[in-house]
């Protein structure tokens, strides 16, 4: 696989982007029903959260199974799954059945995006191809992050929730029909003489911590913006509309400077990209709640989109130099359950956080955090592990 956007990593893409758009759209309206039927942002922040705690105790066992299964078994599971929690939405459209259309979504979307994230990268050769082809890669999901929540929104208000639900339910099965025919790789094994290993070895290596921990606090960014705009806005009086552009605009921002990266990948230095995103986002987040009006709000969400959307392909570069070929689905499962496991848990405090300091308090701490996490950043640009290798 070249590092260009090669017919086959489109519909790769284009899959993604289908798949996980029913969750992200989920994520919208599950929270919004919730708040219109009378529930607590506490309650709300516990619905958000459990989108996230399917794939923590899926995750190693999704990389694992990626490891031996390759990309297209993995996927058709996750097809299943997500188009079974949001057909349950639309059948009963109540609290316990949509935090069960969370779990079975979130987790179907943390599969997916392993086996993707391992085929592609196996695929890529080098360090500056590895950052051109994550970068178009990562367009899927911001995309998707725009596509989901944007369609909901419109489909809540022109024909009730029902309606959302159910077109939530059939984007994954169009997403099988781009990848059903995806070009399976060979398998590939532990070098004569190594060890198999678990998981839990590769957090011997402290270049793979300290990437781990960085990823956490830059993902947890998106935890928060994905929680606190809908509660802002229903503050606010928005329409779900305006609450789904919201959202939309850090998405399609986000999906933006990622379709610009794959030109300039030879040229950048992850280290450095992650450790500007962690600066812009700490102003952002501070100067987000001093916003009132949709205009201002959509531009603040868009320039954090800009911010965050350059951090992932870089992250997954890093991961894919420093993890053997045959560990590699184990390695994206291990970081997909460590940044799952904080966003199980941060909706719930941000809930009960936003209701003893406010949502304007939220923000702030956590720009507060992000600024802290600037050294970890900086040291990995001085860490050869994890740097790997620079060849344009």
């Amino acid at each position: 696989m070249s590092g260009g956007l090669s017919p086959e990593l489109l519909r790769l893409i284009t899959g993604q982007v289908f798949l996980h758009a029913c969750m992200a759209g989920m994520r919208m309206a599950a929270p919004l029903l919730a708040l219109r039927s009378g529930y607590s942002e506490a309650a709300v922040g516990l619905l958000l959260a459990l989108f996230a705690l399917t794939q923590v105790f899926l995750a190693l066992p999704a990389g694992r199974y990626a490891d031996r299964h390759g990309l297209r078994r993995p996927f058709a599971w996750s097809v299943l799954a997500a188009s079974l929690g949001g057909s349950l939405a639309v059948a009963f459209p109540v609290f316990p059945v949509l935090c069960a259309s969370a779990l079975l979504t979130g987790g179907a979307a943390g599969a997916a995006s392993i086996a993707l994230q391992r085929h592609v990268g196996r695929a890529a050769g080098g360090a500056t191809q590895l950052r051109q082809v994550f970068s178009w890669l990562a367009i899927g999901p911001a995309f998707s992050n725009f596509l989901g929540p944007f369609a909901a929104g419109l489909a809540i208000d022109h024909g009730g929730f029902r309606l959302a639900f159910l077109l939530l339910a059939v984007l994954p099965v169009i997403g099988w029909f781009w990848v059903r025919q995806a070009r399976e790789l060979p398998a590939a094994h532990a070098p004569a003489g190594v060890r198999e290993g678990t998981a839990w070895d590769l957090l011997r290596e402290p270049g793979f911590r300290r990437l781990l921990l960085v990823n956490w606090v830059l993902s947890s960014c998106w935890d928060v913006h994905t929680f606190v705009v809908p509660v802002l806005g229903h503050e606010r009086g928005l329409s779900a509309s305006v609450i789904g552009t919201l959202l939309g605009a850090f998405a399609i921002a986000a999906a933006a400077v990622r379709v610009v990266m794959p030109a300039v990948a030879a040229y950048l230095r992850e280290w450095a990209v992650i450790t500007a995103a962690m600066a812009a986002t700490a102003l952002l987040f501070t100067a987000y709640p001093l916003l009132h009006s949709a205009l201002s709000m959509g531009l603040c969400s868009a320039l954090l989109g800009v911010a965050l959307g350059t951090v992932q392909p870089m992250i997954m570069s890093m991961l894919h130099q420093i993890t053997p070929e045959h560990r590699h689905g184990q390695a994206l499962g291990l970081r997909l359950m460590a940044i799952n496991a904080s966003s199980v848990s941060m909706p719930i405090l941000f809930g009960a956080a936003g209701a003893v300091i406010g949502i304007s308090g939220v923000f702030w701490v956590v720009a507060g955090t992000v600024a802290a996490g600037t050294r970890l950043s900086l040291r990995l640009g001085r860490d050869p592990a994890v740097t790997g290798d620079r060849s344009p």
